[in-house]
């Protein structure tokens, strides 16, 4: 986790930055082993799908598992160094938007749309590369595989980029680590 903090202020974020946004990831960590924890002890009896603790335990299990998926996949296909799409993402890519610059300009508008994710997935019911934009943790689309995943939240970008969304997402598109997104291609 230092090394990828280090690489990421080398990348151009300052420490108050990664720090902050780190410390977020870890409180998820934190409260997906509290939320396993409580299942040990809850009522299975009581469930239903209005109001119940086993209700309550299983939809913050899902958002703070997802948030600390997602934050993980976003902190490793971010780097230091630049790269370019090649291989079989570059083709996928290609495939998909007919440019790795019609790729940027979907992401960008995707990105300035939604308040949470932006996720680049290949969907395995449909053998298809798709893009998803979500305001929150606990939405997925099932059957997909996560290549690419941009963190939308204020936290991500704020006290390095202010109100300047766009900003950030051109920082995020010069440092995203293809060669991490081109291994997670190897699974299908």
């Amino acid at each position: 986790m230092e090394q990828k903090k280090q690489e990421l202020k080398e990348a151009g974020l300052s420490e108050r930055q990664v720090e902050e946004h780190f410390k977020l990831y870890e409180g998820y960590i934190k409260k997906s082993n509290e939320l396993r924890e409580k299942f040990s002890k809850v009522n299975w009896e009581e469930a239903n799908a209005v109001q119940s603790d086993v209700r309550s335990l299983i939809l913050g299990e899902t958002f703070a598992n997802n948030g600390v998926r997602l934050h993980e996949t976003y902190f490793d296909n971010l780097s230091n160094k630049k790269y370019e799409p090649e291989g079989k993402i570059k083709k996928l890519l290609i495939e998909k938007f007919n440019s790795i610059d019609n790729f940027k300009k979907r992401l960008i508008a995707f990105a300035l749309s939604v308040r949470g994710w932006v996720v680049l997935v290949w969907d395995s019911y449909d053998n298809k590369l798709k893009l998803f934009g979500t305001d929150q943790h606990d939405i997925a689309v099932w059957n997909c595989t996560p290549l690419l995943v941009l963190d939308m939240y204020e936290h991500a970008y704020f006290i390095d980029f202010g109100t300047d969304k766009k900003k950030y997402i051109e920082w995020f598109f010069e440092h995203i680590d293809w060669k991490v997104v081109e291994k997670r291609t190897e699974r299908f």
